[in-house]
């Protein structure tokens, strides 16, 4: 074999061991196996989840022993909408001994109001964790986002009610696109539960957070719905300030 037939084998063998090696961290990667957040939580030790009826039933019982902290279940969405698995969800979580929360997803098409009213027509007292609300785009937003005077608006009012009717600031969560067009500036005295799969959780802002949801890739047992995975989230201190947030 000529020089140049042997670099050009060289060459395509080197290729073909590199398009593997990323073909089977592709693979990896949308499997969950590894996630690259993982790395920078694991040097915080308390942890939940966040779980919705797409999880489907849950055995409350296995969820809670795999070294979870905490649980934040769905519970409403705009003014009228309730997630079909949040009473019994919510049933089994208050059996065991997680820390445990409600939280709403905002629309940005009815007020805050009326989205207050629906959160306290739905969710009980006797929360571990302070109320939550979901604040990121959806459907048509994707593409056409609202203004921030028009989010103001309806996110105010709602974070009003809520804290006069459960007694404790709500936690704000939102993606990193969110968080920049609304709260970035804003809202000093709600924790801010931020989502950064990739990288570690950073506000543009220089604010600290208080929940970083690290993983969306995540399985654990004890759930069996239409989404195999679950969300994982750290908080950047002890069990019991954690808890002191409902305080």
């Amino acid at each position: 074999m000529s020089p140049l037939r042997r670099r050009t084998a060289s060459l395509i063998a080197v290729l073909a061991g590199v398009l593997a090696v990323l073909g089977a961290l592709a693979v990896l990667l949308a499997t969950g196996v590894v996630w690259p957040g993982r790395i920078f939580a694991a040097g915080y030790s308390v942890r939940g989840v966040d779980i919705s009826s797409y999880q489907g039933d849950v055995d409350w019982t296995v969820l809670s022993s795999q070294d979870i902290d905490f649980a934040y279940i769905k519970a409403t969405e705009g003014s009228s909408s309730v997630d079909s698995q949040f009473l019994r969800n919510w049933e089994g979580a208050v059996q065991t001994d997680l820390l445990i929360g409600a939280y709403h997803f905002v629309s940005f098409d009815s007020s805050g109001e009326t989205q207050a009213a629906h959160v306290i027509d739905t969710v009980p007292d006797g929360a571990t964790l302070p109320i939550a609300l979901d604040l990121e785009y959806y459907g048509e937003y994707f593409e056409h986002p609202p203004a921030r005077e028009r989010v103001d608006a309806v996110l105010m009012p709602l974070l009003e009610k809520l804290e006069e009717h459960y007694g404790a600031p709500p936690v704000i969560y939102a993606t990193p696109e969110a968080y920049d067009r609304y709260l970035a500036g804003g809202y000093a005295e709600y924790p801010i539960w931020i989502r950064s799969i990739v990288l570690p959780a950073r506000l543009s802002d220089g604010r600290e957070w208080t929940l970083w949801q690290y993983s969306n890739r995540d399985r654990l047992k004890g759930y069996d719905g239409v989404e195999h995975y679950i969300d994982m989230n750290v908080f950047p201190g002890t069990r019991e300030e954690l808890a002191a947030l409902d305080e």
